[in-house]
Formats: C-alpha cells, sequence, structure tokens
C-alpha cells in the first residue's frame, strides 16, 4: 500500500505547472565544403572504399549531424574562387534532419560558379559571413588545402579582424600524397585529368601580387610568418593535402585543426568543448515525475513475487554461511 500511495503523489505532482532548469550543451555550426575540382581526388576513404574526397567528407558530415545534441544548429555553406557562400541558414538539427541531409547530398563542384581555389580568402570569407549571422556560429572549414593559383608563402591574404573572434575548425580532408585531379564538366561529368599545361604552375603576381578583394592587405605586411603554403611548381595539377599549410592558418586564425579519418572523429571535434554553449533549458516536472511514478508502480506490481522469492533468497544465504562459520 505505501508504494501505491508514493506512486500515486507522484502522479500527482505530474499536475502541478513546476519547471525545472538546467544547462545542457549546445553547438552552433556554419559548415563550409570546399567544392572546387581537387575535392574530387578520391584519395579518402568511405566505409572502407576510395572515394573522393568531397564524398568522404559528406558522408562524415551525415553521420556526424545524428550526434550533435538536440538544440544544436547547422548551417551550410559552399567555398569555391575566392569566396564563401552561405546555402543555409543555421537550422535545429533534430527538427530539421531531414532538410539537412538534403541539402549536403547536393553540394559539389556544380554549383561552382567559376574554377580556382583560393583558400585562405575562402576561409576568411567564411569567418566574416559566421560573424554576420545574428546567433555567431562558429564557422567548420572543409577543404584539401589546395590553392589555385598557387600562392607565393611572402604574398599571402591576412585576416580582416582577431584571431579567434569566431571560433572555428579547419577540416582536412584527402592523403599527403598528390594525386591527378579529376576533370569535369559544368554537369559533373569526368571528362580527363587536369594536364601540367592546363594549370598554373607559380604564382604570376608573386611580385606584389594584388587582393581579389580590393583593399585587401597580404600577410607580409604585418611581417607575417613566410613558411611553405604547400606549393608545388611544376606539379601544380596534382593535388595532395596540404595539411602544414592548414595548420598555419589555423594556428594564424585562431581556429582549431582536425584531419578528417572517420566520421567518429569529426563528431567529436565538432563537440568539442571549445565550441559548446551552455544554455537553460526548461525541463517540465512531469517528464521526472511520471517515469518515477511508473517505476514505483511496476515494483508495487512486483513485490508480492519478488518479496517471498527475495525472503528465500536471505533464508538460504543464511543457511549457507552457518554451515561454513569456524566452529
Amino acid at each position: 500500500m505505501r508504494l501505491l500511495a508514493l506512486a500515486a503523489l507522484l502522479l500527482a505532482g505530474c499536475l502541478l505547472p513546476w519547471h525545472l532548469t538546467l544547462q545542457r550543451a549546445r553547438f552552433d555550426h556554419v559548415i563550409v565544403l570546399d567544392i572546387t575540382q581537387s575535392m574530387n581526388v578520391p584519395d579518402a576513404m568511405v566505409e572502407g572504399r576510395p572515394a573522393p574526397r568531397i564524398e568522404a567528407a559528406r558522408h562524415a558530415l551525415r553521420e556526424a549531424l545524428l550526434q550533435l545534441p538536440c538544440g544544436s544548429k547547422v548551417g551550410w555553406g559552399v567555398f569555391t574562387e575566392y569566396r564563401t557562400l552561405l546555402v543555409l541558414a543555421p537550422v535545429e538539427v533534430c527538427g530539421h534532419l531531414g532538410e539537412l541531409r538534403a541539402t549536403l547530398a547536393n553540394l559539389d563542384g556544380r554549383m561552382a560558379w567559376i574554377n580556382g581555389s583560393e583558400v585562405a580568402k575562402g576561409l576568411h570569407s567564411g569567418l566574416a559571413v559566421a560573424r554576420q549571422l545574428p546567433e555567431r556560429p562558429s564557422l567548420v572549414f572543409v577543404t584539401d588545402g589546395h590553392e589555385s593559383p598557387p600562392l607565393h608563402p611572402r604574398h599571402r591574404p591576412k585576416l580582416q579582424g582577431e584571431p579567434g573572434e569566431v571560433p572555428g575548425l579547419i577540416v582536412g580532408v584527402g592523403q599527403a600524397q598528390p594525386s591527378p585531379i579529376p576533370k569535369r564538366d559544368p554537369q559533373g561529368r569526368p571528362i580527363g585529368v587536369w594536364g601540367a599545361d592546363e594549370v598554373l604552375q607559380a604564382d604570376p603576381r608573386s611580385r606584389g601580387r594584388g587582393g581579389s578583394v580590393a583593399g585587401e592587405g597580404m600577410a607580409d605586411e604585418a611581417g607575417g610568418p613566410t613558411a611553405s603554403v604547400g606549393a608545388t611548381p611544376g606539379t601544380e595539377h596534382l593535388s595532395g593535402l596540404r595539411e602544414a599549410y592548414l595548420r598555419l592558418l589555423a594556428q594564424e586564425d585562431g581556429l582549431q585543426y582536425h584531419h578528417l579519418d572517420s566520421p567518429a572523429g569529426l563528431a567529436a571535434a565538432l563537440r568539442d568543448s571549445r565550441f559548446e554553449r551552455p544554455v537553460p533549458v526548461r525541463l517540465p516536472l512531469r517528464e521526472v515525475l511520471a517515469p518515477m511514478a511508473l517505476a514505483v508502480l511496476l515494483l508495487s506490481l512486483a513485490a508480492p513475487v519478488l518479496g517471498p522469492a527475495w525472503r528465500r533468497a536471505q533464508a538460504a544465504w543464511a543457511a549457507r554461511s552457518a554451515r561454513h562459520r569456524p566452529g
């Protein structure tokens, strides 16, 4: 009877309009996917088979969406030439999972408006996009780091703003070993590979290179580092992951770096505590009391069976202990 009374009391509590306020982690990201042609190099893996970098990135992102807690928001963007374009503003992941996955499936080179892959400028453009959004999400920039045309290390674009002002993550895709870059027509159909005579092998503006954006500064104007940007004159028609360059960009811009090796690894990187946003969540008291009432009711129903069985087990244990007691 006492168990039934307790269950009734808990159920009565469900009628009260009370709430609990809890802190729950939330993550807001704008995820920008490099859709330039080097991302078609098939040196990544998807479920144990070789796949183009862009396919591996989409697959990992698709799975990682399931690992973000409800209440988190994700938006999509694409990078080509020297700009990031926002395709879908951040939306809540659980309520819009279908829309997020459908949009992601269609992010590819067919959306590119011109050939060209000025990665640093695309990254800075992405940071500017994230900075302008109302909720100031973090930026996740997915790329192989292949600059085309290649950069001279002394003439690199610098970030307009403070490093770390927008939190973010650079995700490197691909293998370090250079491979031929598949060539595709505007409809995405393969038409061979890029040849050495079809690709700029050196920066044509290394003597005082100008920016694609009016008034854009260069990294060396501020005495910035002149470390390698991964350029390979003579073999720029081949592409490998420029990881050292991406790590350099992450360090300069106050971002994190992650090498894509699995969906689980990417999901963990997206849930890094540095991107966490604790938000208060109101939890109705009935959502706590109702399961407790159900458990008490089940216990009361089971008591007539479990009680005698429990007493018999105790008696058997006591008898066994008595037989083995010394003396």
